[in-house]
């Protein structure tokens, strides 16, 4: 049975934008990477996209941009100067933009409707390169409920992700899925029927409803209860924007936060894209720009980002191709391991992570919350941290996979092998300094998992970063990979989830 919730309107298909998603200058006075970050999936390429693109086509073209920009400047020279001052630009641009798009990790509410049928060509790739058989032969019959509500940034491939796990079962024979968007399904009756939940790129606070403490807490309740008495949960991707935000920071470190509580920087999320307006359309120097030069820069990022002269751009390439209207990133400054130097190099000196969680015991049991992201389309190699682990047969004893995806990092605060059994990370050694270089606050010891499995209480936990792309679905060893993972927090597939590390070891 496959239950549904409302229809699709708005879903974006890539996580965030290219742009800056934290403050442009973090507390140290280092200007912020390039890659996503924090917990609102902030950034304002995804925002850009859906103001400009006027006609609700998915795709926006030069008319469009152009005209959007026009309308812009009539609307922010409410004095009738004839140039937009800095101050009227930021606050034109924050108001012009979705709201959605500055939101903290803790997102209250829903982000209207989302999109529950997957793409039939990435369905048809993803068929192709599904498993024949399961690693384990199930014990009894099992029953998946995979969860696809987001309530913070809507993956495009979250119905994809939830078409998968329904197919990987039916082929294999290993188990059954419901499929749902509706959060209040996590409840202690409902929840009774099943053997594992899978959360499809989840975000936000997804269990909760803002206008019923009590049915939040219940639905939190049934989680945890569900996990700790023996059962499982497995998560992909988004799993882990889940329960956090940005911390709040003082006054002379940063400023008043931006729109939605999230973002932290002098101006908001737009203050990045400001600057840049002012640098590339300040033509006679004055610090303003006229309606000529405004709605210039239109036909220039517009050039820009069409890289394939087709006068269209589609959602998906919007954001990354948006990262063309920004300079090159500063060459970083390496330390001695090789890793850039964004910290003080004394603990008690470093800043803390900018993110908080806000459900500590959901942070804790699926293993941290995302900190930080490389775009779509950063080639990342997968390192095997165990080839002989049930859970990386899927790797053949290869010691590595060349995977192109959204890829996630995890605080210094909130993801640590003293709580996990790492399956996959980062192999932090084949990155540029110049990749490594786009993260905020990178951590020293370049330690990123990518896939681990832990034990809550009776029940077991599996986690995957990757899958933010539906290419990635069309990958057999991640697939089987994923198919191990849940095979496990079944209780089907025996495995070690002893911590990588013993508690109080470096």
């Amino acid at each position: 049975m496959r239950r549904t919730g409302s229809a699709a309107a708005w879903t974006t298909a890539v996580c965030a934008a290219v742009l800056l998603a934290a403050p442009l200058m973090g507390t140290q006075g280092q200007p912020a990477g390039r890659g996503g970050g924090g917990g609102g999936r902030g950034g304002v390429a995804p925002g850009l996209f859906t103001a400009t693109d006027a006609n609700k086509d998915g795709a926006v073209t030069r008319e469009e941009m152009k005209a959007t920009f026009e309308r812009w400047f009539t609307e922010w020279d409410t004095t009738k100067a004839g140039a937009l001052s800095q101050e009227e630009l930021l606050s034109g641009l924050n108001a012009a933009l979705p709201p959605q798009q500055f939101a903290g990790g803790a997102f209250g509410g829903g982000r209207g409707a989302q999109n529950q049928t997957p793409n039939p060509s990435d369905v048809q790739a993803m068929m192709a390169a599904l498993p024949e058989t399961a690693p384990a032969k199930p014990r009894q019959p099992r029953k998946v409920l995979v969860l696809g509500r987001a309530a913070g940034f809507v993956h495009s491939s979250i119905p994809l992700a939830a078409r998968t796990v329904e197919e990987m079962g039916k082929k294999t024979g290993a188990w059954s899925t419901t499929i749902t968007y509706d959060a209040a399904d996590i409840n202690e009756a409902n929840l009774k029927q099943y053997d594992a939940i899978f959360l499809a790129s989840t975000t936000g606070a997804f269990l909760d409803d803002p206008n019923d403490a009590a049915a939040t807490a219940a639905r939190r309740k049934a989680l945890l209860d569900f996990v700790r008495n023996g059962k499982g949960l497995a998560g992909i991707h988004a799993a882990t924007d889940s329960y956090h935000q940005n911390r709040p920071l003082p006054e002379g470190e940063g400023g008043r936060a931006g729109r939605g509580g999230g973002r932290g920087g002098r101006g908001g999320a737009a203050a990045p894209v400001v600057t840049q307006l002012l640098a590339q359309g300040d033509r006679n120097a004055d610090q303003r720009l006229s309606r000529e030069e405004f709605t210039a820069l239109a036909e220039a990022w517009f050039d820009k980002i069409d890289t394939t002269k087709a006068g269209r751009v589609s959602q998906a390439d919007f954001p990354q191709r948006f990262a063309a209207v920004l300079p090159p990133p500063s060459p970083p400054t390496l330390g001695p391991t090789g890793f850039p130097i964004q910290q003080p190099a004394a603990p008690e000196q470093r800043v803390p992570d900018r993110q908080t969680g806000t459900w500590p015991e959901f942070n804790q049991m699926i293993g941290g919350f995302f900190k930080f992201h490389w775009n779509d389309g950063q080639e990342i190699w997968v390192k095997v941290e165990e080839p002989d682990h049930p859970l990386n047969a899927a790797f053949k004893g290869k010691p590595q996979l060349k995977v192109i995806d959204e890829t996630y990092t995890f605080g210094r605060e909130t993801y640590s092998r003293e709580n996990l059994r790492v399956l996959t990370s980062v192999d932090y050694d084949k990155m540029s300094a110049e990749d490594k270089a786009k993260e905020q606050y990178p951590r020293d010891d370049g330690d990123y998992a990518l896939s681990w499995i832990r034990r809550e209480g009776k029940g077991r936990v599996f986690y995957e970063a990757h899958g933010h792309n539906e290419k990635v679905y069309a990958i057999r060893p991640i697939l089987e990979h994923v198919l191990a993972g849940i095979q496990y927090v079944l209780g089907d597939l025996e495995a070690d989830a002893t911590p990588s590390k013993k508690p109080g070891t470096r």
